[in-house]
């Protein structure tokens, strides 16, 4: 994205955030809104144009500034083929016997979704291979491949131990992936012959070629999942936590029945902590996570995937792990990460009856490959190029760091900006995230 387009992306975001929330007075009822447009360019995707939605409802405000149910949709198209389809789900009341129920279901189109081989540092990410003006490249898109998900996820908790804010977690998962090489001809479409992407093998395509991608993964599949779980709930707000814990455990298995083409288990935990430094103002919040393969063979394109109790997030690198770092740089049979955060309320007021503060925060992002994921295929591959000219790298920490910027109405609906910087070369150089809500 260029600067112009980063400019205009954050000047729409905080005149929408501004103007397009509803609510009665100090206590919100009933219905709630906000919403982000989505508009960036990319000279190989194209123009992307969109929107994300959130609305809450409040109910008769009894619970404020805990919501009744909170409903997510985002819905945004690239001209070259990209596209997302999201309705996420939660709430706390909309069940009998305390059941909180969260569901997603999703949609996602990516004509050139971001594929830099496995375990880190072990492959070497060259920028100079995506650059046209250096005399090695190869193709703006050489690190990309394309993929088609659909994708139904329904989660649900109930108190097990109310008096110690222990939570059960039982879930089901439906996942179509549908796996290819970039489209170049799509993608040149309508360009000047200068602008064209060439027509040469990519990195996902040297991996098939050397079967470093297994045969039954090169299309994607089914993985259809059961996850159970325990969830240690102190946080005194959800949205953004002055104080408290959030920990969890987790066990996804996708079973040999079920019509799926693949069969593995995974355990996930993640401990988050809030501390108030400045009472109502300042905060210091750090989470700690590790994601592991405990049995059967997981195909290559479910390791970007990080289960959680609230929502199943994707790519260890960018937006939802390590800001700044390349998104899916950092994936293996094991992964661990962690953040750590200041957050600053700076302003609290009010914008046409709305509860309104804004904040600033910095962080320093960490992860790393614990486990690498291989297969025999994978490991021909790495013997006969990776580590034929002597090049080969054990994965360590790979670290980025920056800064962001929030706009909250009502303590819930909060705008997010991020901007981080990798901490190497090999993980990239910065990036720019825009959204709803903290990270953690």
């Amino acid at each position: 994205m260029t600067k112009l387009n980063k400019i205009i992306v954050m000047v729409f975001v905080v005149t929408l955030s501004m103007g397009i929330a509803f609510g009665q007075d100090d206590v919100p009822t009933n219905w709630s809104f906000g919403g982000v447009p989505a508009i960036a360019y990319n000279s190989d995707t194209g123009f992307l144009y969109g929107a994300i939605l959130n609305i809450f409802n409040y109910g008769d405000g009894s619970k404020y500034p805990e919501y009744m149910h909170s409903t997510y949709l985002e819905w945004s198209r690239t001209t070259k083929g990209s596209g997302k389809n999201i309705i996420q789900f939660d709430s706390k009341y909309l069940l009998p016997w305390d059941l909180r129920i969260t569901a997603d279901l999703s949609y996602l189109t990516e004509a050139a979704l971001p594929f830099y081989g496995f375990n880190g540092y072990e492959s070497e990410y060259l920028s100079k291979y995506e650059d046209d003006e250096d005399v090695a490249y190869k193709s703006r898109v050489y690190y990309q491949h394309e993929r088609d998900i659909l994708k139904f996820t329904a989660d649900f908790q109930k108190q097990i131990l109310k008096n110690y804010n222990l939570r059960g977690l039982l879930g089901f998962g439906y996942h179509d992936t549908k796996i290819a090489t970039v489209d170049i001809e799509s993608l040149n479409d309508g360009k000047d012959d200068a602008d064209k992407l060439p027509e040469v093998d990519l990195l996902y395509d040297t991996y098939l070629k050397y079967g470093a991608i297994l045969e039954n993964e090169a299309e994607g599949g089914l993985t259809n999942s059961i996850k159970l779980g325990l969830v240690f709930d102190t946080r005194d707000n959800e949205p953004n936590p002055m104080s408290g814990m959030w920990t969890e455990a987790i066990i996804t298995t996708v079973p040999n029945s079920f019509g799926n083409d693949f069969s593995y288990s995974q355990f996930s935990a993640t401990h988050r902590q809030y501390f108030t430094l400045i009472d109502k103002n300042l905060s210091f919040a750090y989470r700690l996570a590790y994601q592991g393969v405990i049995d059967g063979q997981i195909p290559f394109f479910m390791l970007p995937f990080y289960q959680g109790s609230y929502k199943t997030e994707e790519g260890y690198g960018g937006a939802k792990t390590l800001r700044g770092v390349l998104k899916n740089r950092i994936v293996g049979n094991s992964v661990g990460f962690a953040n750590f955060e200041m957050r600053w309320k700076f302003l609290r007021t009010k914008l046409a009856g709305q509860n309104l503060y804004l904040a600033l925060n910095g962080f320093v992002d960490a992860g790393q490959v614990l486990e690498r994921y291989d297969n025999p295929g994978y490991e021909d591959y790495y013997d006969s190029v990776i580590n034929a000219f002597g090049d080969a790298k054990e994965d360590a920490l790979h670290l980025s760091y920056g800064g962001g910027f929030r706009i909250a109405l009502n303590e819930n609906f909060i705008i997010a900006i991020d901007y981080g910087m990798a901490g190497d070369e090999q993980d990239g150089n910065s990036g720019l995230y825009i959204g709803l809500g903290y990270l953690y």
